[in-house]
């Protein structure tokens, strides 16, 4: 039976919205409408004959709405098997009807969550009959057709206008695959609730958006982003994101946050990303020094690179922004002087950054499973600074200090990060040994016309051995942060003892691969 007329339907859906032109076109095709509640008023109300499940069930819906449909009648009608005889005797037997669509639209449990519903308004909105009837019309697709969800309704209209009312197995099969991803992305939603305070030694993870990116990291391999960018952005001009770009933006939005303090937001704050890793920060009075000390940290690796701001992009920094080939700038706002000028270049991807606040956990796929971890939410204040060293350091350096420390978070293992107060002034990324990204570092800082003298430095991870210090207390650096915890701490404090550089231990490490 590839081909087969819908004949009788059973409507029960929370939210109404368009079903209207849908219930219109099914009564015209002479379809029986079943139903119950509201659903049933919005039938009758558009001028519909409908047959009250109460009058197939012999029950009145009970327990005040908790059971409407859930009765062997109704299921019965849905899951016999046309072409079993026995099956289709036992339903004339026992004078159940068939019932060749169901048309569910579920509890808003998400939406509830979200919501910040008391736990009795949530628990209410677990739906159970919904749930029940989407999983048993998709099970048995080769006989009948379910449409589990509101957003289905405005192609569905459409299916009954091209087909007049006949459904083929291709189109019960692929609507019943899309029954089995609604219901299971609702239960894990179900599932996350309870685990919030159950905290279940298990992972779900449920992401019904999906975009199908150009490529992934490069060209011979496909790549999809899930998820919903457009609750994180306004796109307001240029081509849609690649695979690296969102890897991109990613780590740029994580090291902008960390500017998202009070005294931070005061000043702005410009980032450059290239490949994940900041080849510019810097904080200044204007947002227009702020972007130029920035770009001057590495004007050559800016080229291409991906650009975020926690202050209004303003016309003169426009112009600045406007000189440079970028992927992305990433501004809380615009001005729309500023906006226009950067819009001349079709391709430039300009996003309004939305409020939204992250998970706090992060996983990724390893081996045969998947890993997942706390996200690094440390940022250390003065406060967690401890002086190991006869030197103190000055107030500058301290703030300097604190400024380095964030880029070292958002840097790739093994990192040095090289900086004054509100400048990045050169780091060392990705390294197999401190040592070398200390070298790194210092050659860039040279490259770019920078002087140490007085900079500080902040590591990632301890020093194993008082070599990086002594680096760079010859390259002009008179303050040090590191996290500690070597066997060999002592050696590099005594090292900045007898050369007065100063050092302070945070005890929090902050790598990054």
């Amino acid at each position: 039976m590839s081909s087969i007329k819908i004949k009788s339907a059973l409507v029960s859906v929370y939210n109404k919205e368009n079903l209207a032109p849908v219930i219109e076109k099914l009564n015209a095709l002479g379809v029986t409408f079943y139903s119950t509640g509201g659903t049933e008023k919005f039938i009758k109300d558009l001028g519909f004959e409908v047959v009250p499940v109460e009058n197939i069930t012999n029950y009145p819906s009970i327990f005040g709405g908790r059971v409407k449909t859930l009765h062997p009648k109704i299921f019965g009608g849905i899951l016999y098997r046309r072409d079993n005889e026995n099956d289709v005797k036992e339903a004339a037997q026992y004078e159940i009807p068939s019932i060749d669509l169901v048309i569910v639209d579920l509890y808003p449990f998400e939406e509830t969550v979200a919501a910040g519903g008391s736990q009795v308004e949530i628990i209410e909105k677990i739906d159970i009959g919904g749930i029940s009837l989407i999983r048993a019309t998709a099970k048995n697709f080769k006989d009948t057709f379910i449409i589990s969800s509101r957003d289905q309704y405005i192609d569905f209209a459409n299916l009954l206008d091209e087909k007049k009312g006949e459904t083929d197995i291709s189109d019960r099969r692929t609507y019943a695959a899309k029954a089995f991803d609604m219901s299971s992305h609702y239960d894990s939603a179900i599932f996350d609730y309870f685990n919030i305070e159950e905290k279940l030694p298990v992972f779900k993870q449920s992401e019904r958006k999906a975009k199908t990116l150009r490529y992934g990291e490069n060209p011979h391999q496909k790549g999809v982003f899930y998820g919903d960018i457009e609750q994180l952005f306004e796109t307001l001009n240029g081509k849609e994101l690649s695979y690296n770009n969102l890897v991109d933006v990613d780590a740029t939005v994580k090291l902008i946050d960390e500017f998202d303090d009070q005294l931070a937001k005061s000043r702005p704050t410009f980032a450059i990303i290239k490949h994940t890793n900041a080849c510019g920060v810097a904080t200044a009075n204007t947002v227009k020094d702020a972007y130029l000390q920035a770009l001057a940290c590495d004007p050559v690796s800016a080229f291409g690179g991906v650009i975020i701001t926690n202050s209004t992009i303003d016309l003169a920094t426009a112009e600045e922004l406007h000189k440079l080939f970028f992927e992305v700038l990433i501004a809380p706002n615009y001005n729309s002087d500023a906006l226009q000028l950067l819009k001349e270049k079709k391709n430039r991807i300009l996003l309004k950054r939305k409020t939204v606040k992250f998970a706090e956990k992060q996983f990724k796929t390893l081996l045969n499973g998947i890993i997942e971890q706390d996200k690094d939410l440390k940022t250390e204040t003065e406060a967690d600074l401890k002086v190991v060293t006869e030197t103190a350091p000055s107030e500058s350096e301290i703030k300097a200090m604190i400024f380095a420390n964030k880029l070292v978070k958002h840097t790739k293992s093994n990192t040095i990060i090289l900086a004054n107060e509100d400048r990045l002034l050169a780091s060392g990324v990705g390294q197999t040994s401190r040592v070398d990204a200390l070298k790194q570092a210092i050659e860039k800082a040279n490259a770019f016309g920078f002087s140490l003298k007085g900079a500080v430095m902040a590591s990632d991870a301890f020093f194993p051995f008082p070599d990086c210090v002594e680096i760079a207390h010859k390259a002009g650096i008179t303050a040090v942060l590191q996290p500690g915890g070597s066997i060999k701490d002592q050696d590099s404090i005594n090292y900045c003892n007898q050369n007065k550089v100063s050092m302070v231990l945070t005890g929090t490490r902050h790598f990054l691969h």
